[in-house]
C-alpha cells in the first residue's frame, strides 16, 4: 500500500526533506518588483504581515505623490473612494477611507456603541473594535468559538437584544483563521441586520481561495444595515502606510463619517491606488502566501501537531505547550510568533512569511519538538 503524505513526512526522510529542501530563491527581477523583506536576526512572523511589497510599482508612484505631500488629503481621499466605489458597487459616498482598516473598526465601535450599547463578538477574534469601544463606556457580550474554532451563529443570533448596537463579524476569523459558510453568512446578516447593524471586519478576504465566495459588501448594495471593513495592509503589502476603508449606506457611513479622527495621508493614498493596478503583485502575493501555509502545514503534520485549514496569511495550531514558554524558546530560535489568544494558551498563530523565514521556523520547530 502506497504510503500517504502524512506517513511520509512523520518518516525521517520526510524530516530530512524539510531541513534540506532549498528555498526557491526569487530571481533578481522578481527581488527588485516584489520587494521581499530581508531575513532579520528575530524573523517577526506574530502580526500577520505580507513580508512583501510595496511592489516597485506601488514604491515609484508614491514617490511622486510627495509633490503632493504639502497638500491635504481630503481631495485625494475623495478620488480614492469614488474607485473604491466602483469596485465595489456603491456610491463614493459609502466608502470611508480611513488610516488602516483598524481605525474604522474604533470608530464605528466609537460610534453606535459609546455610553453603555452593547457589541457582541465571537472570542477570540480580532480585539480593536471592542476594546476602544469599551473605553468609551461600551459593553461586550462575548460567545465562544465553537468546536472547529469556526463562529456559533446561532448562539450570537439568540444573544441580540434591544441594547445590542452592533454584532461584530471576523471573516476570515483571526486568530483562528476559519471562514463561515458562505450561505450561512449571508442568511445571517440578512437577519440579524434587521434588529441591529452587523459589521463583518473582511481584512483577510482576498486570501479566500473559492471565487465564489460572497463579500457581505452585496447587502450593503441592497440598502442592508451592515457596515464592511477591507485594507491594504494584508495582501496589498501595505501595513505600514495605513490605509483601509469602509463600505455602508451612506446614511450609517455619515454617522461614523463624523467621528473621523485620523483618516489617511497622501502618500498612502497613492499607494492604494497604484496597488489596485497591480494584478501581477496581487497574484504573487496571493501565490507565496499559499506555499508558505503549505510549509507550515508539513511541519506541523510532520509534528503531529493539530491545526486549522487557513483562509488567511497564517496558521493556528495546537501547539501542546503553554503559548507563552513556547514564544519564549522560539524567540531563541530567531522567531517571533503570536501573542497569547485566551482561552487557547495551548494554541499558536503563525504568520507565513518569505520562503527563507518559512526555513527559520521549520528549523526552530523541529529543534524544539524532535530535539
Amino acid at each position: 500500500m502506497a504510503q500517504s503524505r502524512r506517513q511520509w513526512l512523520r518518516s525521517s526522510l520526510g524530516m530530512s526533506g524539510l531541513l534540506l529542501a532549498p528555498s526557491t530563491l526569487l530571481t533578481l527581477e522578481e527581488r527588485e518588483h516584489f520587494n521581499p523583506r530581508p531575513l532579520a536576526d528575530i524573523v517577526r512572523l506574530s502580526s500577520n504581515e505580507n513580508p512583501y511589497g510595496p511592489s516597485k510599482q506601488v514604491q515609484e508612484a508614491v514617490i511622486k505623490a510627495f509633490d503632493h505631500a504639502c497638500r491635504y488629503p481630503y481631495e485625494y481621499s475623495d478620488a480614492l473612494a469614488e474607485k473604491l466605489a466602483l469596485k465595489h458597487g456603491v456610491s463614493p459616498e459609502s466608502i470611508i477611507v480611513t488610516g488602516g482598516s483598524t481605525e474604522g473598526l474604533k470608530l464605528t465601535g466609537l460610534t453606535f456603541a459609546h455610553n453603555g450599547g452593547e457589541i457582541i463578538s465571537a472570542a477570540p477574534t480580532f480585539l480593536a473594535m471592542m476594546d476602544y469601544a469599551k473605553q468609551w463606556g461600551a459593553k461586550v457580550q462575548w460567545v465562544p468559538v465553537d468546536e472547529s474554532k469556526g463562529y456559533d451563529l446561532e448562539e450570537v443570533e439568540k444573544r441580540v437584544n434591544p441594547s445590542t448596537k452592533l454584532v461584530f463579524l471576523c471573516n476570515p476569523n483571526n486568530p483562528t483563521g476559519t471562514l463561515i459558510e458562505k450561505q450561512k453568512l449571508i442568511d445571517f446578516c440578512e437577519t440579524v441586520s434587521q434588529k441591529t447593524i452587523v459589521f463583518s471586519d473582511e481584512a483577510y478576504y482576498d486570501f479566500i481561495e473559492d471565487a465564489d465566495y460572497p463579500s457581505v459588501d452585496q447587502l450593503v448594495r441592497e440598502g442592508k444595515d451592515v457596515i464592511v471593513s477591507k485594507t491594504f495592509s494584508k495582501v496589498y503589502g501595505l501595513a505600514g502606510t495605513r490605509i483601509g476603508y469602509l463600505i455602508a449606506k451612506p446614511s450609517i457611513a455619515a454617522m461614523i463619517r463624523k467621528n473621523l479622527v485620523a483618516m489617511s495621508n497622501v502618500l498612502a493614498i497613492a499607494a492604494a491606488e497604484e496597488a489596485l493596478k497591480d494584478d501581477e503583485f496581487y497574484a504573487f502575493s496571493l501565490q507565496k502566501t499559499k506555499a508558505a501555509k503549505n510549509k507550515i502545514y508539513e511541519v506541523l503534520n510532520y509534528l503531529n501537531l493539530d491545526y486549522v485549514p487557513s483562509h488567511t496569511n497564517f496558521v493556528f495550531f495546537h501547539s501542546k505547550r503553554d503559548i507563552r514558554e513556547l514564544g519564549e524558546q522560539m524567540l531563541a530560535e530567531g522567531v517571533r510568533i503570536g501573542r497569547p489568544f485566551p482561552p487557547f494558551y495551548d494554541w499558536c498563530r503563525i504568520s507565513t512569511g518569505t520562503e527563507e523565514e518559512m526555513d527559520r521556523f521549520v528549523q526552530g520547530m523541529l529543534k524544539l519538538y524532535r530535539g
